[in-house]
C-alpha cells in the first residue's frame, strides 16, 4: 500500500569523515540458516536470483544464485552486526557492525571504517555505490560516513528526528541516497523525494528500504512485513 507525501527531505552537506583503518580478520564458511530472531540484514544480486542474510554473529546464509564467500561464524566481535551490502558484481559482500567496523568478503574491497572512532549513535546500516568502490554508513541519528568513491550529499546528524534512522539505500541513478526513519519518514539527499508513512501510524516500525532498480521508486518494509510502495 501507499500513502500520503511528506516533506521531510535533506539535501544541505557538511564534511563527512573518510578515515582509512586496517581490514578485518579471516573469514569463515557460511551456514546453511541462521538461528531465529538474530537476522538483522539481508542483500539481493543485482540480477535478483539470490540474496543473503546476516546475523548479529555475523554468520550468513546464501539463498537461490547467491555465493558464499564466507562469514564471521565464531570470530569474536567488538559490535553486533547490524547490516550488509552486496557488491555490483556479485562477487563479494560488506558486513558493517554498530560501531561502524566494516569486513569486506570476496571481492569486495576495504575503503575504511568507523571501528575506532568514538561515535554519537550507533551505526545502523549501510549502502555500496554503483561501481563497488564505495560505500556510506549511516547512524541512528542520520549521520553519514562516506569512504571510497561515495559521495557525501548531506545527513541528519545534528538535527532533531522524530524517529531514529534505521537504514539507507543508494539511488543508483543520481548516486544520491535516503534514509528511512522507523516511522517511515523518509530523507532525501542528492535523491527524488516520493512520499513516505511519516505522517501515518504505522501498526509496527519500518525497518529497511529497498529503491527501484531504475531509482524511479523505493519501498519501505515493517517489522511485521507491512510493505509500502512508493512511486
Amino acid at each position: 500500500s501507499s500513502s500520503p507525501r511528506t516533506s521531510n527531505s535533506v539535501t544541505t552537506p557538511s564534511q563527512p569523515v573518510t578515515l582509512p583503518f586496517s581490514p578485518p580478520p579471516p573469514q569463515t564458511d557460511c551456514i546453511s540458516h541462521l538461528p531465529s530472531g538474530l537476522v538483522v540484514g539481508s542483500a539481493a544480486l543485482n540480477d535478483g536470483t539470490g540474496y543473503y542474510e546476516v546475523d548479529t554473529e555475523g554468520d550468513v546464509a546464501a539463498f537461490g544464485a547467491a555465493v558464499c564467500y564466507g562469514a564471521l561464524t565464531g570470530i569474536p566481535l567488538n559490535k553486533p552486526i547490524v547490516g550488509m551490502a552486496a557488491t555490483p558484481d556479485n562477487g563479494g559482500y560488506w558486513l558493517v557492525a554498530s560501531d561502524g567496523g566494516i569486513f569486506a568478503i570476496g571481492d569486495a574491497g576495504f575503503y575504511g571504517s568507523t571501528g575506532s572512532l568514538t561515535l554519537n549513535k550507533p551505526v545502523v546500516g549501510m549502502a555500496a555505490t554503483n561501481d563497488g568502490r564505495g560505500y556510506w554508513l549511516v547512524a541512528s541519528d542520520g549521520g553519514i560516513f562516506a569512504f571510497g568513491d561515495a559521495h557525501y550529499y548531506g545527513s541528519m546528524g545534528g538535527h532533531p528526528l522524530n524517529k531514529p534512522v534505521v537504514g539507507m539505500a543508494q539511488d543508483p541513478v543520481t548516486g544520491g541516497y535516503w534514509l528511512v526513519a522507523s516511522d517511515g519518514g523518509i530523507f532525501s539527499c542528492h535523491a527524488p523525494f516520493y512520499g513516505s508513512t511519516g505522517s501515518l501510524r504505522l501498526n509496527k516500525p519500518v525497518v529497511g528500504i529497498a529503491p527501484v532498480s531504475d531509482g524511479s521508486g523505493y519501498r519501505l518494509v515493517a517489522s511485521d512485513g507491512g510493505v509500502f510502495a512508493f512511486d
